[in-house]
């Protein structure tokens, strides 16, 4: 094991790599934890067991035989569509030296499956060579909103809003579908209007073929995670949250506000017929 700033990396190595999911025919993860450290990320559930205890955003398993099993695994599994990465970001810090996700990119699109893929990290530029003009990929970005210090509270090792929408835009060039995630949506802080509506602009000025929406969603230990962030910064809607996430009238109403107010104003930017619901 070695260290990479504060984050400790260890090197495994895997059964499998090409997993069913609910998300796709299969998903694709190179990497088990993530250097991100995103304080509402779901995929905290993943590592409960091999890493309990351990802070998220602090350790990374890097997959290192990941390409070699990938490579038998797609001579004998049908062709599909692949979604990369569910419980990590494949384009990480770590993939800078260890390219794993790059050399599974290769062998999928060998194969011909088709791959889903969804990033915040401006390292996946890296890998447009390989995407350019390949209708067989969906390329997307997450993006919570534009306001740089919310995002450093949120997703303190990610790339910068701004710079994710110009990957966006680079992808569009490169003749490759592309789509953004907007969320998950935090209460009171990203779905206000005043954050919504030049996030949903530049959604349109990037050229986005469609978007999701997504809530926050209390899955395992997310809830701790933002509740030691609201504490902290924003004492005052600990108890809204709390309410939005675990009151069922509470929250039926609240994503049912979400829906219409996101449908108003993409409707507005003339992204009508474009948003996909993820709850």
């Amino acid at each position: 094991m070695t260290a990479l700033e504060d984050c400790r990396i260890a090197e495994v190595e895997c059964k499998s790599v090409l997993n069913k999911s609910a998300l796709a025919d299969y998903t694709v993860n190179c990497y088990a934890g993530c250097e991100h450290g995103c304080r509402y990320c779901y995929a905290r559930f993943a590592t409960r067991f091999s890493h309990p205890g351990d802070p998220w955003g602090n350790f990374v398993d890097v997959k290192v035989n990941a390409p070699q099993v990938l490579a038998r695994e797609v001579r004998r599994k049908r062709l599909g569509t692949v979604f990369i990465s569910s419980v990590c970001d494949g384009w990480q810090p770590v993939e800078a030296s260890y390219q794993l996700t790059r050399q599974c990119l290769e062998i999928l699109l060998h194969y011909g499956y088709r791959l889903t893929i969804l990033t915040r990290s401006t390292l996946a530029g890296r890998d447009l060579d390989l995407l350019s003009s390949k209708a067989s990929v969906d390329f997307g970005v997450t993006i919570t909103g534009l306001d740089e210090n919310l995002h450093r509270l949120i997703e303190p090792r990610s790339a910068s809003p701004i710079k994710r929408l110009a990957l966006l835009e680079e992808a569009r060039r490169r003749g490759v579908r592309t789509y953004a995630f907007l969320g998950p949506l935090l209460p009171y802080l990203s779905e206000i209007e005043g954050s919504l509506v030049p996030l949903l602009k530049a959604f349109k000025d990037a050229g986005v073929d469609y978007f999701y929406v997504d809530r926050l969603n209390p899955r395992f230990g997310v809830w701790p995670s933002v509740k030691n962030l609201l504490q902290e910064h924003f004492p005052h809607l600990t108890q809204e949250y709390r309410k939005i996430l675990f009151d069922e009238r509470v929250r039926r109403e609240y994503s049912q506000q979400i829906v219409s107010t996101v449908n108003r104003l993409a409707r507005k930017q003339g992204l009508d017929g474009k948003m996909r619901l993820c709850f």
